[in-house]
């Protein structure tokens, strides 16, 4: 620390040491201040890029899934079509149809955690973790 030589009765040498002191304590919070509040934004930045990744991850899926979605609804109103006008009735090949599906939902519901349920968490914890 820097002294000040000031012809003052001998009290007047450690006040001009106390200021310095208190200025640089003072200097000290500011830093940590600002450190702290830089390590909060950069926290927030962090947590802005990976929810913008999961969302956008998120839409794209959705989309894919909508057109998808389309292209199978389509897919199969021709498959019963087909099938009923094989069979003779075209309501029969709907119901052959929907019969299918009725199976395979239920086989999915009796399978949703392990099929669905823990891929999708896996999923959703790697998101996070990227």
């Amino acid at each position: 620390m820097a002294y000040n030589n000031i012809n003052t009765p001998a009290g007047g040498l450690k006040v001009v040491e106390m200021e310095n002191q208190k200025t640089s304590i003072e200097s000290l919070f500011e830093r940590i201040k600002s450190y702290i509040d830089t390590r909060i934004e950069i926290i927030k930045l962090k947590a802005i890029d990976k929810s913008s990744a999961i969302l956008s991850r998120v839409i794209t899926y959705i989309l894919v899934f909508v057109i998808f979605g389309f292209f199978f609804l389509l897919l199969n109103i021709a498959i019963a079509c087909l099938i009923g006008e094989l069979i003779g009735k075209i309501y029969y090949g709907f119901f052959i149809l929907a019969a299918f599906y009725a199976l395979a939902g239920i086989v999915l519901l009796k399978y949703r955690n392990k099929w669905i349920r823990t891929p999708l968490i896996n999923m959703m914890v790697k998101g996070l973790h990227e």
